[in-house]
């Protein structure tokens, strides 16, 4: 059973290096949309991985962006994570484009 921990940190984007501060459920960069490997359950900050987590793919809700699917760069596992009102509308694009050249290249 998945268990929410509310984990309120601030953290450093390792990927723009955007000073991000968490409210608790924050567990990615608004600006780029990059996470990091670090819960096996939501706030447990007990994984081993602690790779960086690329967003791929944006799932929408009723023609809405609704999550973004990360995937880990280190062990390729894919995690699905709530939008944020504060993401960047410009970041969620890129991520959207980005799925549709990699149709595309299929």
């Amino acid at each position: 059973m998945r268990k929410f921990i509310r984990n309120k940190q601030d953290f450093t984007c390792y990927h723009c290096n955007n000073i991000i501060q968490g409210n608790g459920y924050t567990n990615h960069c608004p600006l780029c949309l990059y996470s990091l490997h670090v819960d096996n359950n939501p706030g447990d900050r007990n994984q081993s991985c602690k790779g960086l987590m690329m967003p791929v793919d944006i799932i929408t809700k009723g023609g809405e962006p609704h999550s973004i699917v990360h995937e880990c760069l280190s062990c390729k596992i894919k995690k699905n994570n709530i939008i944020s009102d504060l993401d960047s509308i410009n970041a969620i694009i890129k991520v959207m484009e980005y799925k549709v050249r990699q149709e595309m290249m299929k």
